[in-house]
């Protein structure tokens, strides 16, 4: 079995080795509510990383369930508004893709990641998705606040997804296994960005 350090250790030399991907593109620049809702959806990139999310919070467990997915929540506006705000971050197509690997890697290998470091790993993937969300949606340099609730929203109920397929996931022995191959085809997509 592998240890936490040595998955994201091993995502991270990819994700600094690699050249720049664009694992956020193919989003249409909206600035509605609904707009700001469908746009987390219409990213294979942000969907596996928002539903991971709320696997891992489950797998973790307990308290997790609901810090885990709400630091994600609180650190992708604090990104979106630095996006909105014009920064834009060095490597945030390399973050969203690690995010996706990452992610995909833990729960492959059913790693125990302690509380306090699935919240601080997912805070930080969180501000790479939220400044390309706020960078896609300004127009006329602001975002709309009901783009930022549109894409909250959506965020939200990926990871609930997330949480649900856990609970799926968890409910019999036989299906733990599906869980770990999920994982491993989310790690694998990642990659696949990474390297894109």
């Amino acid at each position: 079995m592998f240890r936490l350090s040595q998955i994201v250790g091993f995502a991270a030399t990819i994700a600094v080795c690699s050249s720049p991907v664009f694992a956020h593109t193919g989003h249409e620049i909206g600035r509605t509510g609904i707009q700001g809702f469908l746009h987390p959806l219409s990213g294979i990139d942000h969907i596996l990383a928002m539903v991971s999310v709320g696997v891992l919070a489950f797998c973790v467990g307990g308290r997790a369930i609901w810090s885990v997915p709400l630091a994600f929540v609180l650190m992708m506006a604090v990104g979106g508004a630095l996006g909105a705000a014009g920064v834009e971050l060095p490597g945030v197509e390399q973050g969203i893709a690690a995010s996706v690997l990452i992610l995909g890697a833990l729960i492959a290998a059913a790693v125990r990641v302690p509380l306090l470091c699935a919240t601080v790993l997912v805070g930080a993937f969180a501000v790479f998705h939220g400044i390309a969300h706020g960078l896609e949606g300004v127009g006329n340099g602001v975002v709309p606040s009901s783009y930022f609730l549109g894409f909250i929203a959506a965020t939200i109920a990926l990871h609930g997804a997330g949480i649900a397929l856990g609970v799926t996931f968890n409910a019999a022995e036989r299906t733990r296994p599906l869980q770990r191959a999920a994982g491993a085809v989310v790690g694998l997509v990642g990659l696949v960005m990474v390297f894109g």
